[in-house]
C-alpha cells in the first residue's frame, strides 16, 4: 500500500518536473507548485477515494481524518524532521543553522495557508444542513488556490531549470533521443497516467485497511486515519526536503512543505465540505480530530511569524513542531484509551 502511494507520487513528480522544464518555468515554481502537486497526490487521493467513492459514514470518517492529518503532519512533524537535518548540517556551515531561504516566498505561502485553512475550519461551525454556504466556501477555496498557483508561476516564469532526473519511462522512448535530451511528450504523458493508477490503487487499499482496523480494535476511524494516513503519505515530502537541505537548497526544501500545506488547506477540505458535511463539523465526537487543525496553525505561526518580522529563519525554530506533535499524539492516545471522551 505505502509502496504504491510513494511509487506513484515519485513517478508523477518526475514527469511534472519535465513539464515545468518544457514550459520554461523556474526551479522554485516547479518545487513549490508543480512538485507539490505530485507529492501531495497520495494525501489527496485517500480522502477522495474514501469520501466520493466509499460507502457510508465510516469511509467519510477515514477521509476527514486523512484531510486533517496532512496539514498537521506537514506543519509539525515534517518541519521538525527538516529542522533536525538543518541543525545537524549547521556543524559544517559558517552560517550555523541559519536557513538560506526566500522569506518573501515562504511568507506568502504561510499567509495563504493560514487564511485558507482557518476559513476551512471556520466553515465546520456551520450546520451540516446549510448546503449553499458550504458550496460557496468550497468554490472560494479552490479559486484561492488557483490564484496562489498563478502568482507563483507568473513571478518565476522565464528561468530554465537544469539537471533533471531522467524519466523512469524514458526507456520506452524508442525514438532514438539521447538519454540526456528531453523525452517526447508521449512519454511525459504516459508516466503520470501510470502514477495516478498506482496512487488510486494504494488509496483504495488504504481506506479498506483503516476501516477494517478500526472495526477490529473498536476506535474512531477519523482519529485512526488522522494518525496513520499522514505517516505513510507525507514520506515523500520528508524525503524531498531532506535531500534539498543536504544540497543547500533551503528555499526548495521549505517551499515543498509550505506549497503542499496550501494545497491541502484548499483542495481536500473542499472535498470534505461538499461530500462529507456531516463529518466536517465541529461538535461532540469531532473536537479532538479538529484540534489538530489548531495545532497546525499554531506551529505555522510560531515558526514563520518571527521569520516575516526579522527576515531570518533558523533551523532550531522548526523544532517547535516536535513538542506540539507529542502533545497532539497524547490527546489522541487519551481518547483512544478512553481516558477522555472524544
Amino acid at each position: 500500500m505505502t509502496f504504491l502511494l510513494l511509487l506513484g507520487a515519485e513517478l508523477f513528480t518526475k514527469a511534472i518536473e519535465w513539464f515545468g522544464h518544457q514550459l520554461g518555468l523556474a526551479e522554485g515554481a516547479v518545487g513549490s507548485v508543480l512538485a507539490a502537486v505530485g507529492t501531495a497526490l497520495p494525501e489527496t487521493m485517500i480522502p477522495l477515494v474514501a469520501i466520493v467513492f466509499g460507502a457510508g459514514s465510516r469511509s467519510d470518517a477515514v477521509g476527514v481524518g486523512a484531510i486533517l492529518g496532512a496539514p498537521f503532519m506537514l506543519a509539525i512533524l515534517v518541519m521538525f524532521v527538516t529542522g533536525l537535518a538543518v541543525v545537524a548540517r549547521a556543524r559544517r556551515r559558517a552560517s550555523d543553522d541559519l536557513l538560506a531561504v526566500d522569506p518573501v516566498i515562504l511568507g506568502h505561502d504561510t499567509r495563504v495557508f493560514a487564511l485558507a485553512y482557518g476559513f476551512a475550519i471556520a466553515v465546520g461551525f456551520l450546520p451540516a444542513g446549510l448546503t449553499v454556504p458550504r458550496w460557496l466556501a468550497a468554490v472560494a477555496l479552490i479559486a484561492t488556490y488557483g490564484w496562489y498557483v498563478r502568482g507563483h508561476l507568473q513571478a518565476e516564469a522565464g528561468e530554465m531549470q537544469a539537471n533533471l532526473v531522467a524519466l523512469r519511462f524514458g526507456r520506452l522512448d524508442r525514438g532514438g533521443s539521447p538519454a540526456q535530451a528531453a523525452p517526447r511528450v508521449r512519454i511525459v504523458v504516459v508516466q503520470p497516467l501510470a502514477a495516478l493508477g498506482a496512487i488510486i490503487s494504494g488509496a483504495v487499499v488504504f481506506v479498506g485497511a483503516v476501516e477494517t482496523l478500526a472495526r477490529a480494535v473498536g476506535v474512531d476511524e477519523t482519529l485512526l486515519a488522522l494518525v496513520i494516513a499522514p505517516i505513510a503519505t507525507e514520506l515523500l515530502e520528508k524525503l524531498n526536503s531532506l535531500i534539498w537541505i543536504s544540497r543547500d537548497k533551503d528555499t526548495l526544501a521549505l517551499g515543498n512543505i509550505t506549497g503542499a500545506m496550501v494545497r491541502q488547506a484548499a483542495i481536500p477540505t473542499s472535498i470534505a465540505r461538499l461530500f462529507a458535511s456531516g463529518k466536517w463539523s465541529i461538535g461532540t465526537g469531532s473536537w479532538i480530530a479538529l484540534a489538530s487543525a489548531g495545532v497546525a496553525l499554531a506551529s505555522t505561526t510560531l515558526i514563520f511569524i518571527p521569520m516575516i518580522r526579522t527576515v531570518r529563519l533558523h533551523g532550531q525554530r522548526l523544532l517547535v513542531g516536535g513538542i506540539l506533535y507529542a502533545a497532539q499524539l497524547g490527546l489522541v492516545a487519551a481518547s483512544l484509551s478512553g481516558t477522555i471522551a472524544a
